[in-house]
């Protein structure tokens, strides 16, 4: 399918201005320069109750003018009126359905099994593009350097208002499976992968936290990542995220991908045992202790993350 121009879409929000809202990406020609097909690209979208963000989301992919997309979305089963804004695209969507699953993990292997594009990526319902050409730029690129089975670049960390708050640089040196077994230094919703690289490694639905970490430690070990110097998306930062919430949970489940990939006798795992269990201490206390001491363990967690150079994934 051929990205849709602005004037075929939905009108926004009559308080959203800017892109992707009233601001759209040129149309590519038909085909490239050198006369070849533009390659399939498609892109999944996990969806759960993120109707406050799922426009932004959807609408930073379907105008970025590219001539061959396909678009999935996996909606959980939302109530929010997530499904209702959907629906407002489903012209220009090449499947989508909303169902109860198990989880985002699942969401996405279940987007990619109907796809068929040479080129893939997953775009979470709270993150969005902030590169209006993004999709061009990394076929551009993976065209002219076939070797790289996985592109990645640098990204902004978002608010809810889509205001950004600090720059995530591309970290060449550390995307490499030496460094990412200690933390995970691939900004997902910036990296493009080929199709092998999903059949060959695919995602462990086992996880709910980390399954992209893990994801880009297995697929680091057999491909070649090509990390590069631009900005491609924001990733959304906010209270209620999964990342921000994770807590207790998501620490232990990145204590379960330390151990897969490093010796349980190394430094890092022994901290994030002591994490995890703070954190499980935290959650059975009663507020306003719990608050403190969550505050208190983010803290510590953000000082042993610069303490160490970087090498483990506590943040």
């Amino acid at each position: 399918m051929r990205c849709p121009t602005l004037n075929e879409l939905s009108p926004p929000p009559p308080d959203k201005i800017g892109w992707p809202w009233t601001e759209e990406s040129p149309q590519l020609p038909d085909s490239m320069p050198d006369g070849r097909p533009w390659p399939r690209v498609s892109i999944v979208t996990p969806s759960y109750n993120q109707g406050e963000f799922i426009e932004e989301t959807i609408r930073s992919v379907l105008l970025q003018g590219y001539p061959d997309l396909e678009y999935i979305i996996i909606d959980g089963g939302s109530t929010d009126g997530s499904v209702d804004i959907i629906r407002k695209y489903e012209p220009w969507l090449t499947y989508w359905v909303s169902e109860p699953d198990q989880g985002q993990a699942d969401a996405i292997n279940k987007g990619f099994r109907h796809s068929t594009g040479e080129l893939l990526a997953w775009l979470n319902s709270d993150d969005v593009y902030i590169d209006r050409c993004a999709i061009a730029r990394i076929v551009e690129l993976s065209c002219k350097y076939p070797q790289a089975d996985i592109i990645t670049g640098g990204g902004l960390i978002i608010n809810e208002e889509s205001q950004w708050i600090q720059v995530i640089a591309t970290q060449r040196k550390d995307q490499c499976y030496k460094h990412l077994r200690y933390r995970d230094t691939i900004l997902q919703p910036s990296t493009f992968f080929k199709v092998r690289v999903f059949r060959t490694v695919g995602i462990d639905t086992s996880l709910s936290y980390a399954f992209d970490w893990d994801f880009f430690i297995r697929a680091s070990h057999k491909f070649n990542i090509l990390p590069i110097d631009h900005i491609i998306a924001g990733y959304r930062m906010y209270g209620s995220n999964k990342t921000a919430a994770g807590g207790a949970k998501r620490a232990a489940e990145l204590l379960e991908v330390t151990s897969r990939y490093l010796c349980r006798l190394t430094w890092q795992y022994y901290i994030l045992l002591v994490i995890v269990f703070l954190y499980y201490v935290a959650e059975k206390i009663p507020s306003p202790m719990k608050i403190v001491l969550l505050s208190g363990i983010k803290e510590a967690s953000r000082f042993i993350y610069v303490l160490s150079s970087k090498r483990i994934s506590v943040l």
